[in-house]
């Protein structure tokens, strides 16, 4: 039995699905039963159990051969709340007894400081390690997925914001497809010892995202890039928290910097292009089949 967290989520979906689709037998953790139905027809096991519930989600943990595991991002959480969610999580899996566990992390994750919301992975890994659980932690850069956060602005004012002073820097973006098959793969194959496994993938420029999305629309977009000073203000006025606002700003503020690089013990590449994620994005926005 292999333990799913994150199920409703990009990578959570697609790792119950690619163990399922290998007839390993899965149990998907969920905090409204109803979330789980759908996984249940597909032959899955849903037990509700909440993240910063320890003793329910190490009970839905206990029993397993493997558990894929996932901090959520809070909006409106501040570092404490972060790290206590971490905390839960990692107490869960140690308390359950779990040898292996799979972890979602991300580029950067092994700087303490100066990362913004990546830092709560830095902090989440440890504390897994100090389980004395087998960790595979999945360094993952940027989702091509992010789109979906510049859709709106896309289809309603032709723009494609970028948050940063150049358009035309290269930066790996991956699919979360491939980071759930590369989850899959790790809890059905574990290493002989705990790793950190940096998934590579394709690069591209924003300016470069920008037109091939418009391609997919079928309509121009312009590109905007935001100075710094005004990072929080336009996420503030997008409508996100304050906090989440200050975090991100921290974020892209360390890829300016140029903090993120592979440093793990080993790497995995993943191949899928930004194309086929811009034409699944788009068509789950708009109902449409893109061209």
């Amino acid at each position: 039995m292999y333990t799913i967290t994150g199920v409703t989520g990009h990578v959570g979906a697609v790792t119950a699905q690619e163990m399922l689709d290998r007839s390993a037998p899965v149990r998907a953790v969920v905090r409204d039963a109803a979330k789980g139905a759908a996984l249940e027809r597909r032959g899955a096991q849903a037990v509700v159990a909440d993240f910063g519930d320890r003793a329910a989600l190490a009970e839905a943990l206990h029993g397993c051969d493997g558990a894929f595991v996932m901090l959520p991002t809070v909006p409106t959480g501040d570092d404490a709340e972060h790290r206590r969610l971490a905390d839960s999580i990692a107490g869960a899996v140690g308390d359950s007894g779990v040898p292996h566990a799979v972890m979602l992390s991300s580029i950067g994750a092994d700087l303490a400081e100066g990362t913004g919301p990546v830092r709560w992975l830095h902090h989440f890994e440890n504390r897994l390690r100090e389980t004395g659980v087998r960790l595979t932690a999945l360094r993952s850069p940027h989702f091509q997925e992010k789109v979906e956060t510049v859709l709106g602005a896309a289809l309603d004012a032709g723009i494609y914001p970028v948050f940063g002073e150049n358009a035309d820097v290269p930066i790996p973006m991956i699919a979360t497809r491939d980071v759930g098959k590369a989850a899959a793969a790790a809890l059905l194959a574990p290493p002989a010892t705990s790793e950190a496994v940096d998934l590579l993938a394709p690069e591209y420029t924003e300016r470069e995202v920008a037109g091939r999305l418009a391609a997919v629309l079928g309509k121009p977009l312009q590109v905007v890039t935001i100075p710094q000073s005004g990072w929080i203000d336009t996420m503030l006025d997008a409508g996100l928290s304050a906090p989440l606002a200050r975090e991100l700003a921290a974020l892209y503020d360390a890829e300016q910097r140029g903090l993120f690089h592979p440093r793990g013990d080993r790497e995995h590449a993943c191949t899928t292009g930004i194309d086929e994620t811009l034409r699944h994005v788009v068509e789950a926005a708009t109902g449409t089949p893109a061209p």
